[in-house]
């Protein structure tokens, strides 16, 4: 699964090499390919997946309830 914090100490050591050396423009270029990259990715942000977890929770729960109600809607009334 992703990891962003395993992406931001990936940039960091990525950072830090390059700052120690004249190659500033390669950091440039691998930024953008990153980018590129998890773009391609299709990620979510964790907002948005609390978000749609929510909405799929509240799905469920709608879905029971209608379940319900419809097996008592099904069921012949009792015969006395």
């Amino acid at each position: 699964m992703f990891n962003p914090k395993l992406v931001e100490e990936f940039t960091a050591r990525m950072s830090a090499t390059l700052a120690q050396s004249p190659a500033s423009d390669i950091e440039k270029n691998l930024r953008a390919a990153l980018a590129g990259l998890f773009a391609k990715l299709e990620l979510v942000t964790r907002e948005e997946f609390d978000v749609q977890t929510a909405v799929l929770l509240r799905a469920q729960e709608r879905l029971t309830e209608l379940e319900a109600r419809l097996a008592r809607l099904e069921t012949p009334p009792a015969q006395d």
